[in-house]
């Protein structure tokens, strides 16, 4: 009698990014997978057309943020940092988050302090500012308004940031540690993300400039 498994054919179940492609926060989500080299399928998430605050995403999502991820199992990762380290996890190589103690510490460190320091600076420019995002102050579920003094407010915080990248990429090629990690690629976004509120390193930033080049011309800054 043949083996009733034989007849199964095997269900391929994938992972899926739910992405839109021109916001900062997914596009760390597609740089850290394309440096992993790790398969996904995407699904747009038309954040134009408020999709992401739709009764469909909200099943997914109920916090109504992108990224998402949806691993094989149907479990949803929905902040950068758990995609980060459940990427970490399923493919150890190449290292993004460190390998000693010392530069797990240091990488979450940066990674932190560019985002808030940086990331969540233009943000805070940014959606205190835009018309289109009047009402929008803050991303999720909720309604916010606007509050023009923290779009003022951001602006300072960034440009103290960069003063900060600046100082610490002195003679250093990446940020936490001497090899690419995921700190350099929040930084790498939050540059490019800092032009919407027309905030971009100055000519006393040369030491960002050099990295931003370098980190900028790799394959997966393209993803």
């Amino acid at each position: 009698m043949p083996n009733s498994r034989s007849n199964k054919e095997e269900i391929f179940v994938a992972i899926i990014l739910y992405d839109f492609t021109s916001a900062p926060s997914p596009r760390r989500a597609r740089i850290l997978l394309a440096e992993k080299g790790i398969d996904v399928e995407t699904v747009q998430i038309d954040m134009m057309k408020a999709e992401q605050l739709s009764d469909e995403y909200r099943k997914i999502n109920p916090g109504c943020t992108i990224p998402a991820l949806k691993l094989e199992d149907g479990t949803v990762l929905t902040e950068n940092a758990g995609i980060a380290a459940w990427a970490e996890a399923y493919k150890p190589e190449p290292s993004l988050l460190g390998k000693t103690p010392e530069e797990k510490g240091l990488v979450a460190t940066w990674n932190a302090k560019v985002e808030f320091e940086g990331l969540m600076a233009v943000a805070e420019a940014l959606r205190n500012s835009s018309p289109k995002m009047a009402n929008r102050a803050i991303t999720g579920p909720t309604n916010y308004v606007q509050i023009p003094e923290l779009a003022l407010r951001g602006k300072e915080r960034l440009a103290h940031f960069l003063d900060t990248l600046n100082k610490r990429l002195e003679g250093r090629d990446y940020i936490a540690i001497d090899q690419f990690t995921f700190a350099d690629i929040t930084a790498l976004v939050t540059i490019d993300f800092a032009k919407w509120v027309k905030v971009a390193p100055g000519e006393n930033h040369g030491n960002i400039k050099r990295w931003h080049a370098a980190v900028a011309a790799r394959p997966s800054a393209k993803a």
